[in-house]
């Protein structure tokens, strides 16, 4: 079997080869993963330049999301059986609750991840995909999706009709994000750049979009679409926190799942005292959080947004398309067609 390695973390693509191993067996506890797509999602260029915030191990299988089929089970790794098709959990041993230290082993990082053909899992921290979905839009969940699905109902309230929720950018967790908030029920504020993208989070369900290239104050034009109250629950995905405090109704709830590139801009402390918001930090979902999603994209039929597929062979392809593309959803690396080239999915 191939499997990509990378060197160290912050090696870039110069450390990223591919070597060929015995296939594993899976011991008790375990099932055997004939790994068929993974994801890319902005933690694997972190991993990558070396600036990811957990411990990576040298030479690690990099990725953390992935899907695939169940090919063999070891003793003891009920319920999963041989041809399930299954995701992995990106904390493996976070099952329920709260994040606690016990859980920062992850995949791609401190532990192996799936960019290969086959990996040996834990098998309570596989997940089943939901039935409609291919391999391929399967392998975009366990990251971003989860993260997004955390953000917005991990508090144990969530969105409902009635409810606007702003979604930042038109990143993987934003995406999702916002197609989970409509499903719920809520109006759904996006922000982004240009009117391309623009057009296209429409197309997705966004009812208003604020394109902050031409309104740089999008916070005060949050606030001016709905009539001076703010937004109920913000998902801060950029690390714009200053202006997502003034964009917050009162006792909102803001979720901050991560940070592009920003230069760290000082809170004002008043000001998110003021307005009396909840801020949640995010750190993706545990598998009962998956679980609850998975189910909820099955009863209401979505589909991830894939922008690329790129082949096995042409994982280097797809990470650079990523971090230099601007791609619109998710970039896919599939292994069920190791000679095609790149397509476009639309």
């Amino acid at each position: 079997m191939l499997s990509y390695h990378l060197s160290h973390s912050g090696a870039g693509l110069s450390g990223l080869a591919v070597r060929e191993h015995d296939t594993p067996a899976p011991g008790p506890g375990q099932a055997l993963v004939a790994v068929r797509a993974t994801s890319l999602s902005y933690r694997e260029l972190m991993v990558l330049d070396g600036t990811y915030v957990l411990p990576v191990k040298p030479d690690v299988v990099p990725l953390s999301d992935g899907a695939g089929e169940v090919v063999a089970v070891g003793p003891g790794a009920d319920p999963v059986r041989v041809g399930d098709r299954v995701a992995a959990t990106l904390f493996p041993s976070w099952q329920d609750g709260p994040f606690a230290v016990e859980h920062l082993a992850q995949r791609g990082g401190s532990l192996d991840g799936l960019l290969t053909e086959f990996a040996v899992l834990d098998a309570d921290s596989l997940v089943a995909v939901p039935a409609h979905l291919s391999y391929e839009e399967a392998a975009t969940l366990p990251c971003v999706a989860v993260t997004a699905w955390n953000a917005l109902t991990g508090d144990g309230t969530g969105p409902g009709p009635g409810d606007t929720v702003v979604v930042q950018g038109s990143g993987g967790v934003s995406l999702f994000a916002l197609q989970f908030a409509k499903a719920l029920g809520a109006r759904v504020i996006a922000t982004t750049s240009g009117p391309a993208r623009a057009a296209r989070l429409r197309g997705l369900g966004a009812d208003d979009v604020v394109d902050y290239t031409a309104t740089p104050d999008w916070a005060a034009e949050v606030r001016a679409l709905t009539r001076g109250r703010g937004a109920d629950r913000i998902v801060d995905a950029a690390g714009l926190l200053h202006e997502s405090v003034r964009a917050i109704a009162l006792a909102g709830t803001i979720a901050c799942v991560g940070f592009v590139g920003n230069a760290p801009v000082p809170l004002d402390t008043a000001a998110l005292f003021a307005s009396g918001a909840t801020v949640r930090s995010i750190a993706v979902g545990s598998r009962a959080q998956f679980e609850a999603m998975n189910a909820f994209i099955g009863t209401r039929g979505l589909r991830p947004v894939i922008d690329r597929v790129f082949p096995f062979d042409a994982a280097r392809d797809a990470y650079r398309h990523y971090a230099t593309g601007r791609p619109f959803g998710k970039v896919v690396i599939s292994n069920s067609s190791a000679s095609a080239p790149p397509r476009v999915l639309r």
